[in-house]
C-alpha cells in the first residue's frame, strides 16, 4: 500500500507506521482490544478488515482533519485523545466533542464522502488506525459481507451520536426558554 492511498492533509499530520496485510495482525489486534467497537465481529473479519487499514501516530496539535476538507477516511483512536471544533457563525472555534480510546472520526466519511462537518485535532499523542473510503469500496467489491457489517456498524455510531445530539439540543432549548 503506497503513502498515495491516503489524502495528502493525512500525510502531512501523520507518521505511517505500517499498513496492509504487513501490518495485518497487528492492527487487528489493536482493533479487536479498542472496546466495543468490534464485539460483533469474528476474528478473521477483524483480520480481513485490519488487511486494508494503515496505523498511525500523532503528535498533539496536529491536525487529523479541518472542517470543510474532503471526507476520505475514518479514523479508529487507539491511543491518546482528539478534540473535535467546529466553526461557530462568527468564525470561532468551538469544542464540541472530546475522542478517547475507542472511538472513531470521520465515519460519515465512509457513508457519503462529503467534506467534513468538523475539525480534528490530537490533544494527546495518538495511535490510530485508518479506512480510506477508497479502501472501504475495494472491501464493498471484494467482501460484501464484511462492507455491509461494517456499513452497520457506522450506521449504529451515527444513530447513537445523533441520539445524543437530539437529547444535549433539547436541553439547551429548554434552557434558553
Amino acid at each position: 500500500m503506497s503513502t498515495s492511498d491516503y489524502s495528502q492533509s493525512a500525510i502531512e499530520s501523520l507518521e505511517l507506521i505500517g499498513a496492509g496485510e504487513a501490518y495485518r495482525d497487528e492492527i487487528a489486534n489493536l482493533l479487536e482490544n479498542s472496546g466495543y467497537l468490534f464485539r460483533e465481529f469474528e476474528w478473521a473479519q477483524i483480520q480481513m478488515l485490519a488487511g486494508y487499514m494503515g496505523l498511525y501516530r500523532a503528535p498533539k496539535g496536529a491536525t487529523i482533519f479541518s472542517e470543510g476538507d474532503q471526507g476520505e477516511y475514518m479514523c479508529v483512536l487507539i491511543e491518546g485523545q482528539l478534540e473535535m471544533y467546529k466553526e461557530d457563525s462568527q468564525g470561532a472555534q468551538k469544542i464540541v466533542a472530546v475522542m478517547h480510546h475507542g472511538k472513531t472520526i470521520g465515519e460519515m466519511a465512509m457513508v457519503d464522502g462529503e467534506p467534513r462537518s468538523a475539525t480534528a485535532v490530537v490533544s494527546k499523542d495518538v495511535l490510530l488506525v485508518m479506512l480510506t473510503r477508497e479502501k472501504f469500496l475495494q472491501i464493498s467489491l471484494e467482501k460484501p459481507a464484511l462492507a455491509t457489517k461494517m456499513l452497520l456498524l457506522v450506521a449504529r455510531m451515527l444513530s447513537q451520536r445523533l441520539r445524543h445530539t437530539s437529547g444535549e439540543l433539547v436541553d439547551f432549548i429548554e434552557e434558553v426558554h
